[in-house]
């Protein structure tokens, strides 16, 4: 019989070589420039992780950005904040831009800087240098007085709230024009110059008659602006009701510590605004709801705790079944403690690599019942999920297990191992393996996938990218995807791949429309 071990090295040489290494120094693929800006545009964090530091990952995105087309850019930044709803990443971008193509950055500004949030991040940025000005500029300028002049005054009061820059410091910055006595005397208002008190907005004057005798209704204001001040249990009951959904979840504790589920109808009245009803028009991610649900103390009634898991079900509810023999691999090593989204002082999220890794396995399994998951770090952990439990269930018992090295070949060797039949195999990493290097030629993660292949011709392979490191362990073929981030465009991307729709993440991304 043929000598297996020489016939397989040969094999080995016809797969792609490894042309870079990753943060553990192991072999790996560079992504190609357009996949590389794609990649940290859409899982990118300007602040500290566990590899490297919040000044490398912005000099890495303006090198990224540099090496592409500027059309390529902005249409990064646009699809970053519309389908990723990202936040820093777009708003880097769309300033990176102001000076790379000023032209496309007006059509960036205006599908990217949509929020009052997003305009302190995009004024912040452009003062920084980091871009290559520490000033606006005369186009940058008109594009913030535009949208000072066009937000609505729920727009600009939601966008009052922050620091560094406030929205008084960018108006002293900008000097808009107001086009009524009203937007005037908002402005004046604001940073403190005189102003006509008639002609004020409805909701600051009555703000300021609040404040005179607080123990009125509550104005219809950000509710930041009235926490300041000292709130009886039945105001913060109030609160409850009107504030945003976002803002409701992340504001649980709070409540509770207020005393406001001590008062009839509340608790009933925040169920029912955390249930799926609520879900369309407030853009939640899945991570996001699991946050509210980890870090719900005991003082959050049961009810409201059990409506945070009906929304978390609701909001996987869209992720597509997949046909066929799947497989999904979620990595839970060490590294993917570190936060989903870096450290970052007094913000840092709770939300680490591995819930992410975990929430996706376990929403795929959700609505693929048939789906294997196959957890792995060094080797793969022994696992079982029940896949009619409910999500939180099994992303908490996935999340669970974290720790060891980072093999990303171990999963497909399990199933080369098992000579298993697969149709389509998700790996969700970071991507940082180190136990399975090997010296010359391809990755072990290609060898152990060729492999499948060869058993499995129609298989094919997604990796999903959670940390912006600019390497991945498989690539160079037609039936490997590489995607990162993890929003919910994610699963839309992996369906498409397995009908065969799509074949380059980085495609989708150049058929943005701007």
């Amino acid at each position: 019989m043929a000598n297996k071990s020489l016939f397989a090295s040969a094999i080995a040489k016809l797969l792609p070589a490894t042309d870079s290494v990753n943060r553990e120094f192991a072999p790996a693929y560079a992504y190609g420039p357009q996949a590389r800006l794609a990649q940290l545009a859409a899982t990118g964090t300007l602040s500290d992780s566990v590899y490297a530091s919040a000044e490398t990952h912005l000099a890495e995105t303006i090198e990224a950005a540099k090496a592409v087309d500027p059309l390529f850019v902005a249409k990064a930044a646009i699809y970053a904040r519309k389908a990723g709803t990202m936040k820093d990443m777009p708003a880097l971008l769309c300033a990176y831009l102001t000076l790379a193509d000023p032209d496309l950055a007006v059509v960036v500004f205006g599908r990217v800087i949509d929020t009052g949030r997003m305009l302190r991040t995009f004024v912040q940025i452009m003062r920084s240098g980091q871009v290559g000005r520490t000033s606006l500029g005369t186009r940058p300028k008109r594009l913030v007085q535009t949208w000072l002049e066009t937000a609505s005054m729920r727009d600009l009061m939601a966008a009052a709230t922050g620091n560094d820059p406030s929205l008084a410091d960018i108006v002293r910055m900008v000097r808009p024009k107001p086009a009524t006595d009203e937007r005037r005397a908002f402005y004046g208002w604001l940073i403190g110059k005189p102003y006509d008190v008639a002609a004020l907005p409805i909701e600051i004057a009555a703000f300021e008659a609040w404040k005179r005798d607080p123990s009125g209704a509550l104005p219809p204001v950000p509710f930041e602006w009235l926490t300041a001040f000292p709130l009886s249990a039945e105001q913060w009951g109030e609160l409850a009701r009107n504030m945003g959904w976002q803002a409701l979840r992340m504001n649980l504790n709070t409540l509770a510590r207020n005393g406001a589920f001590g008062v009839a109808g509340i608790t009933d009245a925040v169920a029912g605004r955390l249930s799926d009803s609520a879900l369309g028009k407030a853009r939640v991610l899945p991570y996001q709801v699991m946050v509210a649900l980890g870090s719900a103390e005991d003082g959050v009634p049961l009810k409201v705790q059990a409506a945070l898991e009906t929304a978390l079900e609701a909001s996987v509810a869209t992720v597509p079944s997949v046909a066929g023999r799947v497989v999904v691999c979620p990595d839970v090593s060490g590294s993917m403690r570190s936060p989903a989204t870096g450290f970052r002082k007094g913000a840092t999220s709770k939300v680490s690599c591995n819930d992410v890794a975990a929430l996706v396995a376990a929403a795929m399994l959700r609505t693929n019942r048939q789906v294997r998951v196959l957890p792995f770090e060094e080797k793969v952990v022994g696992i079982t999920l029940d896949p009619y439990a409910r999500l939180a269930v099994n992303t908490a018992k996935l999340a669970a297990v974290c720790g060891g090295g980072t093999n990303v070949s171990a999963p497909l060797a399990r199933l080369n191992a098992e000579r298993a039949a697969v149709d389509l195999v998700v790996i969700v990493s970071d991507n940082q393996s180190w136990v399975d290097a090997v010296k010359g030629g391809a990755t072990q993660t290609m060898r152990e996938w060729d492999k499948i292949v060869r058993r499995n011709p129609a298989a094919k392979l997604v990796c999903i990218d959670i940390q912006p490191h600019g390497t991945t362990q498989a690539s160079g073929r037609p039936e490997i995807l590489n995607v990162g981030g993890f929003s919910d465009a994610v699963f839309d991307t992996i369906a498409k791949f397995a009908r065969g729709e799509t074949r380059d993440w980085v495609g989708i991304i150049d058929q943005t429309e701007l």
